[in-house]
């Protein structure tokens, strides 16, 4: 209670809710506008919340990325142009409602959904983190090694578009960048080309400013405009009736999203179609016949899952150091700035700092859920901004976040390269997010490794001792057995 009482009393001070309520403003209107993204408004923002404090960073961060989950659900529902991957299911069912003139209450739906998956999530994330971080402290130096070298396998193997190794090589890349500069044990200089800038490494934040800021705006000014016509918005508020039948749909969609959030970087994207998908394999007569039409079962489903997805990204990142998601490698790499470093022993060096976590979430949820009703009508015409307006707009931003972190020209560099490499990736279908992933967990995976090798040599291990370990050893099977699957799949 002392810990909690104390997380209460930084939570509650001007600037941090000011930074909230601005999160959650910039996060709504950002997640609504056709061609950006959540990642690339946390992206744009990391090198900001350097010159912030600990709590105040969390707070920014947490309430952009949950209101920009929900955003992109608003222009689906108006325009049929899906904020972000997430919200096509929502485009599928809500724009026939708009089309009927049931915008406005298919919104309060997707409000409801979205304000209900983030309380799963939520309530999921206080249950389960104690227990997880119970068995993370039994982890030595060569499990957490493995634990980082799986998070970045199964990414690779979930988010390959074509096949799985395009999103290995992908994770591979990130943990090449990751092991530039000097070695963490030895003080060795490994691909440092005596380049004086590449001494202390490559920064994390530049490279991501540039995958997932820079490469988004070449990638949108590249593609054809579209033609935005916006319906009218009426009623909002759904009837509670709507929620008592839909319950059985809650219960499911939010297990779904908690389940395929805790996957490293399985994200949003499959939790929204697998439990829409469920949805309407399980809908019956006359709800079955609505789905393509405007159903609101099909609406429940995905907002329930999508914003589940947020508590289930967040067990693993805490507890494990492992981000479920690209939002929340961009959080890790934050407090990496502020000399942070999330996983078991958190509470330990930190305490206090986990129920910061649960406080911030719960204010971003009711921060989103009144912003939403009350942004929606007079920010309609701010969502359908033309990307030949706002991209030349974001292209300074992203300068100006990666030069701001360290002041350095070079860093500049890095970000140009890695956003015009990352649109080759693009073009080339490799997905960004493993390497996001590597580099985040690179320098874990790096030292750990050397760490647990130093330790067996000191004390004469073989194989066979190495087996002995029953986490590294069901570790191994779990990674082995991820790369089977991948190796499988057509």
């Amino acid at each position: 209670m002392d810990a909690v009482w104390i997380a209460l009393k930084e939570v509650c001070t001007v600037n941090v809710i000011l930074l909230a309520l601005a999160g959650s403003v910039l996060g709504m209107i950002w997640g609504a506008m056709p061609g950006v993204s959540t990642v690339m408004a946390m992206a744009l923002l990391v090198g900001v919340t350097a010159k912030l404090s600990t709590h105040e960073a969390i707070m920014i961060l947490l309430t952009i990325m949950v209101s920009s989950v929900y955003g992109g659900s608003i222009t689906a529902v108006l325009i049929n142009i899906p904020g972000k991957a997430t919200a096509i299911p929502t485009a599928m069912e809500g724009y026939p409602l708009t089309l009927k003139g049931e915008g406005g209450l298919a919104l309060g739906t997707t409000i409801m959904g979205s304000f209900i998956g983030n309380w799963i999530g939520i309530i999921a994330v206080i249950l389960c983190v104690p227990l997880i971080l119970a068995i993370a402290m039994k982890f030595g130096s060569w499990e957490i090694f493995l634990l980082a070298f799986w998070g970045i396998a199964i990414c690779g193997t979930l988010v390959g578009s074509e096949k799985p190794i395009k999103g290995w090589i992908s994770g591979w890349l990130g943990l090449l960048i990751a092991t530039v500069g000097i070695e963490p044990i030895h003080g060795v200089a490994r691909f440092t080309f005596d380049m004086p800038a590449l001494i202390d490494g490559i920064g994390d934040v530049p490279v991501i400013i540039g995958l997932f800021g820079l490469a988004e705006v070449v990638k949108a000014l590249s593609s054809p405009s579209v033609a935005i016509e916006v319906k009218q918005v009426n009623r909002i508020i759904p009837k509670l009736s709507m929620l008592k039948e839909q319950f059985g749909t809650i219960v499911r969609s939010g297990f779904i999203g908690l389940i395929i959030g805790a996957l490293p970087a399985a994200g949003p994207n499959i939790a929204s179609f697998l439990s829409y998908i469920t949805a309407k394999q399980r809908a019956k007569g006359e709800e079955r016949e609505k789905f393509g039409k405007g159903s609101y079962t099909g609406l429940m489903a995905a907002e329930v899952a999508d914003n589940a997805c947020i508590g289930g990204d967040l067990l693993p990142t805490i507890t494990l150091g492992i981000p479920g998601s690209a939002a929340m490698a961009i959080i890790l790499g934050s407090l990496n700035l502020h000399g942070i470093r999330v996983g078991p022993a958190l509470e330990t060096h930190h305490p206090g700092l986990i129920y910061f976590f649960y406080i911030s979430l719960i204010i971003a949820n009711f921060l989103m859920y009144a912003v939403a009703l009350v942004i929606i009508k007079p920010g309609v015409k701010l969502f359908t901004m033309k990307k030949e307006i706002l991209m030349p707009l974001i292209a300074p931003l992203c300068a100006i976040g990666a030069f701001g972190i360290n002041q350095s020209p070079f860093d500049l560099y890095v970000m140009l390269a890695t956003g015009l490499f990352g649109f080759a990736l693009y073009k080339m279908r490799y997905p960004i997010a493993p390497m996001i992933l590597g580099v985040i967990l690179g320098p874990m995976a790096d030292e750990n490794l050397r760490k647990a090798i130093m330790i067996f040599q000191g004390q004469g291990a073989t194989i066979l001792d190495v087996l002995m370990r029953p986490v590294g050893t069901i570790m191994l099977l779990i990674i082995i057995a991820t790369f089977i699957q991948g190796l499988r799949k057509k």
